[in-house]
């Protein structure tokens, strides 16, 4: 497979509204022409709730259809939906690729009991009692679909383990006893925890005749239903590689060589993943872990990194036709601590031109697309325009002065990128081409780029609203409803810092204030905070939640950080009303000291910065005008 980008159009925090399937069949045109040939969906299948992310997978046959686990939607809409978006896709020439849970099975219908030995979940070759029995939640009937399509009911023998035993109420790994149980082969799955076969939920036994059976048999099913092209395989090391090898190998076999698959094999291990791809004889490619985490590692320490290590012991450097590579994902995206599955900090335009210029398979990462989508556009055209691919070489690489070099050749031509503040490195032999925040971007002479120059991503831009307004040392902010939520009578806002709540102290907050109607039908709230709600000086991580009650449950955006005078919509802050007077401005006006200190770095709008500016321009920094260069 060569020149492919990926994307993952989804992260964890989506909004629970049943709407991203059709919000993913309106934006196919747009990812078409941002040069995404893969769009990796969110999984399909009736989880646990409707608030499921799809990890806890109940039902491989529902793909929301069937009134199951309290709804008939899952998280992200209805199965026609689902259908709906996938041909969108293919409509576009993007190839839709389903998110595939085979390891495990949540939220059993009914009890069991059979007998187990309880293992050390530190490692699971280690027993920690004799045999005894327990009641486990391991029978699946699927009484809400009444056996449409399928009617395979799970017992526990087509299981592994478990982690509760309901006779007991108490927690733990339980290894399942009986004729040919046991966990699968230790080389055939992580050695993580001593055997990693077990990650969560019920585990599926791949050794049993009839798990097998029911897998090929759903394959078929969701083929024939989805026309999907391509998987997306979760925790692949948790599930024996002989089955995943030959299932892929077979899937293959019937809808071609352009069925595309990559799996999660989350270990950073050099020799672990050479020999996972190895065992699989690589039927398909596997994420690159081990490059998250050197990014990770390198946008932590910054200037105290080894720039000359990024690449040691990544799937890009030695199996670059395997690797998928990636700067964040749904699991990164949610943690926030330093263990190296956190987030990359702070140069995230950065990360992706590393990545976008690099040997492999990239995946773009939706939120990363949503706040840089020029950078990313760019990015994506210009690896297209050198040819970059799976199979490129790479000609230099390594750290250069106060940054790092990389130097590609595609099958057009020479990409080179200069990552960092300050590279000295010839350019002679090639044109500039853009730049962003933390890099520089060449092309060989003789590519055409004009087309580099003159991107507008039109079809994503944002249009703010006329007549919105907010007053001298007003503190605000306005809020799209989106039209999902239908005609609601009154919008909350609940804000905080790192201190304290401070909108009333109650849940959902202060009410906000309708202000416009919009032609689209869309309303828009304000805001504002009473001189006497504040009950704090605020810190970092302030943010801010718009939320409505529909007279069953409540409604809600995601955590989203504040910006005084801020426009939001469902996605986000989208742009700053230009009329609204900060504490920053008041502060430029009249030159006094403010009792508000204004630590770290600010647009002359008043939108705090994650760290220094990298674009030139006039900011605001420790209550000073400071002009970047």
């Amino acid at each position: 497979m060569q020149n492919q980008t990926l994307m993952q159009y989804f992260e964890w925090y989506l909004p629970h509204d049943g709407q991203h399937w059709t919000r993913l069949a309106d934006d196919a045109e747009h990812l078409a022409n941002l040069g995404i040939s893969h769009v990796w969906m969110p999984p399909a299948f009736k989880a646990t709730n409707e608030k499921d992310v799809g990890y806890g997978v109940y039902d491989l046959f529902d793909l929301g259809e069937f009134h199951q686990k309290g709804t008939v939607r899952t998280k992200y809409g209805f199965k026609e939906d689902y259908l709906q978006a996938i041909q969108a896709l293919k409509a576009q020439g993007i190839q839709p690729m389903a998110d595939v849970v085979l390891n495990h099975k949540a939220a059993a219908d009914h009890m069991e009991a059979f007998q187990v030995i309880e293992v050390d979940p530190e490692d699971r070759t280690v027993q920690l009692s004799e045999p005894f029995t327990i009641n486990g939640w391991t029978h699946f009937t699927f009484d809400g679909r009444q056996k449409t399509y399928n009617d395979f009911e799970w017992h526990w023998y087509h299981f592994t383990g478990t982690d509760y035993d309901a006779k007991r109420r108490k927690s733990g790994i339980y290894l399942i006893q009986g004729d040919n149980k046991g966990w699968a082969n230790e080389e055939l799955v992580d050695n993580e925890n001593g055997n990693y076969d077990y990650l969560m939920y019920a585990d599926l036994d791949f050794k049993h005749p009839e798990v097998i059976q029911n897998i090929y048999d759903w394959a078929d099913w969701f083929m024939e239903t989805t026309g999907v092209s391509g998987f997306r395989l979760d925790a692949v090391k948790h599930i024996d590689s002989f089955f995943m090898g030959n299932f892929i190998r077979d899937m293959k076999e019937k809808y071609g060589e352009d069925f595309y698959v990559f799996g999660e094999f989350w270990n950073s291990d050099e020799k672990a993943n050479n020999d996972y791809l190895e065992n699989i004889d690589y039927r398909f490619d596997l994420v690159d872990v081990k490059l998250h985490h050197n990014l990770f590692d390198a946008s932590k320490s910054r200037a105290d990194y080894d720039l000359r290590t990024i690449f040691d012991q990544t799937l890009a450097k030695n199996h670059p036709e395997s690797a998928v590579t990636f700067v964040d994902n749904h699991d990164t995206g949610r943690y926030t601590n330093d263990d190296g599955n956190a987030p990359v900090y702070g140069y995230v335009e950065a990360a992706n031109a590393f990545i976008l210029s690099m040997p492999g398979t990239p995946c773009v990462f939706f939120p990363h697309w949503q706040k840089h989508k020029k950078a990313i556009k760019q990015l994506i055209l210009a690896r297209h325009i050198a040819g970059i691919n799976n199979q490129s070489q790479i000609l230099f690489s390594q750290a250069k002065d106060e940054g790092y070099v990389l130097n590609v050749q595609g099958s057009h031509g020479k990409l080179l990128l200069l990552l960092g503040k300050k590279v000295n490195y010839p350019t002679t032999d090639y044109n500039f081409a853009f730049k962003g925040e933390g890099f520089e971007l060449y092309l060989s002479k003789g590519l055409d780029f004009s087309e580099l120059m003159n991107i507008n991503d039109a079809a994503y831009s944002f249009t703010l609203p006329g007549g919105l307004k907010a007053n001298k040392d007003e503190r605000c902010a306005f809020f799209e409803a989106p039209s999902s939520w239908g005609v609601p009578s009154k919008i909350s806002c609940w804000n905080w810092d790192k201190t304290a709540n401070y909108t009333k102290g109650t849940w959902p907050g202060s009410d906000c204030k309708l202000v416009r109607l919009l032609p689209n039908g869309c309303r828009v709230f304000k805001w504002t905070m009473g001189n006497n709600d504040r009950k704090a000086v605020s810190g970092d991580n302030e943010g801010i939640i718009f939320s409505y009650n529909n007279g069953t449950k409540t409604v809600q955006t995601k955590d989203m950080p504040f910006v005084n005078g801020g426009y939001y919509t469902i996605e986000g802050l989208q742009s700053v009303v230009p009329d609204v007077v900060t504490s920053v401005r008041n502060l430029i006006a009249d030159g006094a000291e403010t009792d508000v200190r204004l630590h770290g770095w600010y647009t002359l709008q008043g939108q705090k910065l994650n760290q220094k500016p990298v674009q030139n321009g006039v900011y605001i920094h420790d209550g000073k005008k400071v002009l970047v260069k």
